[in-house]
C-alpha cells in the first residue's frame, strides 16, 4: 500500500476513528468534498459510542447498537484498518500494522491525530494480572460472560467462602465508567441469582471504590448526591476515600487494610492518552500534545489534533485544559475539519470554544442523572433526557437501540453466558506499543 506516485489531490489523513475522529473526517468529507482525498486510520471498522458500554456489559442492549460503521456513516472517507506505529513529520510519512500483521506506509499533505485514550494503568501489584478492563466491545461482553459465570459457579459450589468470593464484585473508579457499571451491576446479578434456589439466602455484594471524597466527583454536587442514593438503595456499598492497594486471585487488600474476597475486580480508574502521542516527539501537557486554540500544533502547520490527545486550551477558563470528554472530542473533532479545510483554502479558521451544554447519567432501570443546561434532574425525568441525548448524539443505530430499551422494559433480561475466554485484546495492560518516529 505504499505510494510513491504524485497526489493529484492533497490527502488529508486521520488518525483515529473515535468520537473526535469520526466527526474530524465527517467535518472533512463535508467542506471539501472532491478537493481532497481524506483517509481515516483506524484499528476497527466501525466508531464504537463509548457511552451505552456499561448497557452492552449488563445486557440490556445488544453490542451491535453502539458500534457505528464506518465506511458507511463516512461517504466520500477511505477507511484503512490499522494501527498506526510510525510517524515521520519531516518526510509527512506516517506507518501502520493492519489487523493480519502487514505493514504499509503513507504520504499525507495535512494529518490528524485524534487516537483517544487508552487505560491508565496504576503501579498497583496484580491489577493487571487480576482486573478487568471496560474501554472496549470485547471487554463489556467478557465482563458479561464474567459475571454471569461467577454467578453459576457460585450456585454449583459446596464451599461458602468460595461462594461469598464468587458472589462479591468490586468496582475500582466512581467517574462515569466505574459508577454506570456499579449501578447496573446488581440488576443483572438480581436477575441471574433468581434462577438459583442454592443462591435463595446468599448476599450478592458489590462494591464502589474511589480515593475521592464522592461519586461522580468531576459534576455537581446534586448529580453526585443522586446517583449516590441510587447506588445505596441498590445495595452497591460505596466506599470513597478507600481504593485497592492490592490485588490477587481470590480476593484484593483495600487501603483501609481490608481484606475482600472477590474473583472480579473491575477497573475505571481512568484513562490516559493513547501512547502514539509520544512517538511525535512534540511538546505535551498531562500527556497530551500541545496545540494552540485552532487546534494545530505549533511549529508544524500540516499537524493538527483533536479529542483526548490534544492539550486544548480552554478558552473560557484561562490556563486550564478542556476535558477529556466525548462532548468536548465531537465539537473537536467538528472544527479541526472545518480548520484544516481553511489550511487548505477552503473557508477560514476558528478557535475552539465550547459552551457546556450539561451531563448525563445512565444507572439502569428507571433511573439517571442529568443537567442539561445545568438544570439539576433525576428519576423518569432524567431517564427520559439522558435517553433523547444517546439517541440523538449516535450517528446511526437510533430505531434498533430504542427498540432494545423498549424489550428490556418489556421482557425478562437473557441470562446465558457465551462462553467467551479471555483474549489478548481483553486484558487491562496497556503498555506503549512499539511506536518510533523517523530520524530527522
Amino acid at each position: 500500500m505504499t505510494s510513491t506516485k504524485p497526489r493529484a489531490r492533497p490527502r488529508v489523513v486521520v488518525v483515529g476513528g473515535g468520537f473526535a475522529g469520526h466527526s474530524a473526517a465527517r467535518s472533512l468529507a463535508k467542506r471539501l468534498g472532491d478537493a481532497a482525498e481524506i483517509v481515516l486510520i483506524n484499528p476497527t471498522d466501525y466508531f464504537l459510542y463509548l457511552p451505552l458500554l456499561p448497557e452492552v456489559a449488563a445486557g440490556v442492549i445488544d453490542p451491535r447498537r453502539i458500534t457505528v460503521p464506518l465506511a458507511a456513516t463516512l461517504p466520500g472517507v477511505r477507511v484503512v484498518l490499522g494501527e498506526v506505529g510510525s510517524v515521520a513529520l519531516d518526510d509527512r510519512r506516517i506507518g501502520w500494522t493492519d489487523p493480519e500483521s502487514g505493514r504499509a506506509e503513507m504520504g499525507y499533505d495535512r494529518l490528524v491525530l485524534a487516537v483517544g485514550s487508552v487505560h491508565k494503568l496504576l503501579p498497583i501489584p496484580g491489577v493487571a494480572e487480576h482486573a478487568h478492563g471496560f474501554r472496549g466491545i470485547p471487554e463489556a461482553l467478557y465482563l458479561r460472560d464474567h459475571v454471569t459465570r461467577q454467578i453459576e459457579l457460585a450456585a454449583s459450589t459446596a464451599d461458602p467462602a468460595e461462594r461469598e468470593a464468587r458472589c462479591t464484585f468490586v468496582v475500582v473508579g466512581a467517574g462515569y465508567t466505574g459508577t454506570e457499571v456499579a449501578a447496573q451491576g446488581p440488576l443483572l446479578t438480581d436477575t441471574l441469582v433468581r434462577h438459583h434456589a442454592a443462591l435463595r439466602d446468599q448476599p450478592v455484594r458489590w462494591l464502589l471504590l474511589d480515593l475521592a471524597d464522592r461519586v461522580l466527583p468531576e459534576l455537581d454536587p446534586r448529580l453526585s448526591g443522586t446517583a449516590d442514593r441510587v447506588l445505596r438503595e441498590r445495595g452497591v456499598e460505596v466506599r470513597t476515600g478507600q481504593s485497592v492497594q492490592e490485588a490477587a486471585h481470590g480476593h484484593v487488600l483495600l487501603t483501609t487494610g481490608e481484606t475482600v474476597p472477590t474473583r472480579t475486580l473491575v477497573w475505571c480508574v481512568g484513562v490516559r492518552p493513547d501512547p502514539l502521542v509520544e512517538a511525535f516527539r512534540l511538546p505535551t501537557a498531562k500527556g497530551r500534545l500541545v496545540v494552540d486554540a485552532e487546534l494545530g500544533v505549533p511549529g508544524h502547520p500540516d499537524l493538527f489534533a483533536c479529542g483526548d490527545a490534544a492539550a486544548v486550551p480552554d478558552l473560557t477558563r484561562p490556563g486550564e485544559l478542556t476535558a477529556m470528554t466525548a462532548q468536548h472530542a465531537v465539537r473537536q473533532g467538528k472544527l479541526v475539519g472545518r480548520n484544516v479545510a481553511a489550511s487548505l483554502g477552503h473557508g477560514t479558521p476558528r478557535a475552539y470554544r465550547h459552551h457546556d451544554l450539561g451531563f448525563v447519567v445512565e444507572l439502569g432501570g428507571r433511573e439517571a442523572a442529568a443537567n442539561p443546561l445545568h438544570v439539576p434532574l433525576g428519576g423518569l425525568v432524567a431517564k427520559a433526557v439522558t435517553r433523547g441525548y444517546h439517541l440523538l448524539s449516535m450517528p446511526t443505530n437510533r430505531t434498533r437501540t430504542a427498540a432494545d430499551w423498549l424489550l428490556d422494559a418489556l421482557l425478562p433480561r437473557q441470562t446465558v453466558q457465551l462462553g467467551l475466554v479471555r483474549a489478548p485484546n481483553v486484558p487491562l495492560d496497556t503498555a506503549s506499543p512499539e511506536v518510533q518516529r523517523s530520524p530527522r
